[in-house]
């Protein structure tokens, strides 16, 4: 992955196919962009603003019976792709 043109284009495509069944295969996908963007040096701003732009695309087509439904499953999907941020600083805080 290279640059954030790239990641979004990858983000926006996991996270629709997540939607709508919410299966483990796309949810992994999602863990997988986050692992590129963290070896790409990508900080955690700019994996946020780009969950941001995506779900607001999302949002903007959703029926409003269907917004907490899917306010749930972003908040899921944003929770695997900030999982290797996560581990990496679990395990820096744990040698410090």
């Amino acid at each position: 992955m290279t640059g954030l043109d790239d990641l979004t284009r990858d983000y926006r495509t996991a996270f629709l196919r997540y939607l709508p069944r919410r299966e483990e295969a796309p949810l992994h996908h999602g863990y997988e962009i986050g692992r590129s963007a963290f070896a790409d040096g990508l900080s955690l701003l700019e994996l946020a603003r780009v969950h941001h732009e995506v779900f607001l695309e999302v949002l903007r087509d959703t029926a409003t019976e269907e917004l907490s439904t899917v306010a749930t499953a972003a908040s899921e999907f944003f929770l695997e792709v900030l999982a290797t941020y996560d581990m990496t600083q679990r395990g820096f805080l744990d040698e410090g």
